[in-house]
């Protein structure tokens, strides 16, 4: 079918576009995230996304940036301070802005089908995804074609590195740079920790075999003492007898 891939960014574009083609699908990539912040990334994102585009002879539709209607949708919920339901809220109307465009377009432009390659992170809300691909569809008349790619992420992340192509570290909102920024600085203090806690293992590790090896060493001198007077005694008694001989024979 002639199929319309709303595409989050170029790494992400990779396994999905790769597999559906494979399996006959004629894809055309729709950028619509009005999401990303702030607008300098936007705009590295697409122009990535249309360099390798090119390459591979995919066509590039960009949607309408529209950052106030995201806010109105998704911002208004608000940073996720803890609370997964939060942020799942705030996923869902972010899907569902940029799954309704792309699937209007899709049934403007004759296509058959939407499809999104948001499914290809680990990060995502597959299933909401998933939920918002068909509901989106369904109000327009095309059909969603929704695949999960999560096993397909380390493969398009080895790829995007191999081509040197630009990774973000954020999905694109205001509200995951800071929260992604913080799951970072989580897992540095963690691993921060247990290289500490692992420090700290050896160093007992250590001094119990330092202790070991003084133990050892006290031991056998301990006993070398011992033989030393053992031997002093012997010694001493043996000079008595070597002088009572002596006397005796005198």
């Amino acid at each position: 079918m002639r199929l319309l891939l709303h595409a989050c960014c170029g790494p992400c574009s990779l396994e999905p576009t790769r597999i559906l083609r494979a399996a006959g699908h004629d894809v055309s990539l729709f950028f619509s995230n009005s999401n990303i912040a702030p607008e300098s990334e936007y705009a590295r994102r697409l122009a990535t996304l249309r360099a390798w585009a090119q390459g591979e002879g995919l066509p590039v539709t960009e949607g309408a940036r529209n950052p106030d209607a995201w806010e109105a949708a998704a911002g208004r919920i608000g940073a996720a301070e803890g609370d997964p339901a939060r942020r799942e809220a705030r996923c869902r109307a972010c899907y569902r802005l940029r799954l309704e465009d792309a699937a209007r377009f899709a049934a403007q432009a004759g296509f058959d089908g939407v499809g999104t390659t948001l499914s290809v992170s680990p990060y995502q809300y597959t299933g909401v995804i998933r939920e918002e691909l068909s509901r989106a569809a369904g109000l327009t008349g095309v059909e969603a074609v929704f695949e999960d790619f999560r096993p397909f992420y380390e493969k398009a992340t080895r790829r995007s590195r191999e081509m040197g192509m630009y990774r973000q570290n954020y999905c694109g909102c205001r509200f995951s740079e800071a929260e992604a920024a913080a799951e970072r600085a989580a897992r540095k203090a963690q691993r921060a920790a247990e290289r500490a806690e692992q420090a700290a293992a050896h160093a007992a590790e250590r001094a119990a075999d330092e202790a070991a090896r003084a133990a050892r060493r006290a031991e056998r001198a301990a006993y070398a003492e011992k033989q030393a007077r053992k031997r002093a005694v012997l010694k001493a008694l043996r000079e008595q007898e070597r002088d009572r001989d002596t006397h005796e024979n005198q």
